[in-house]
């Protein structure tokens, strides 16, 4: 891919394994260690763009994603705040 994409990776741990999550890809993976689990999830992104480049909706699920291209690299969107809240 001649193209770069920029992506968020949150790491939960459950259990015995750490768990990661590309929340805008909708893409997770695991490992018994973090570094593991920042490995396997970064295959599983890769994996799964290329599969969407093969079938010609790359781009596409990207932008539907809410990533924005700049030059050759595509880039999630930032929050302008993130919290915790609670319900009731």
């Amino acid at each position: 891919m001649a193209r770069q994409i920029v992506f968020r990776a949150e790491f939960f741990r459950e259990r015995d394994l750490y768990v990661g999550l590309a929340p805008e890809l909708n893409v997770s993976s695991f490992g018994e260690t973090l570094d593991e689990a920042k490995e396997s999830l970064k295959e599983a992104v890769e994996g799964f763009l290329e599969e969407c480049e093969a079938m010609g909706t790359l781009e596409e699920v990207i932008e539907e994603a809410g990533f924005q291209k700049t030059g050759n690299q595509w880039l999630p969107r930032q929050p302008v705040a993130a919290e915790l809240l609670t319900t009731g």
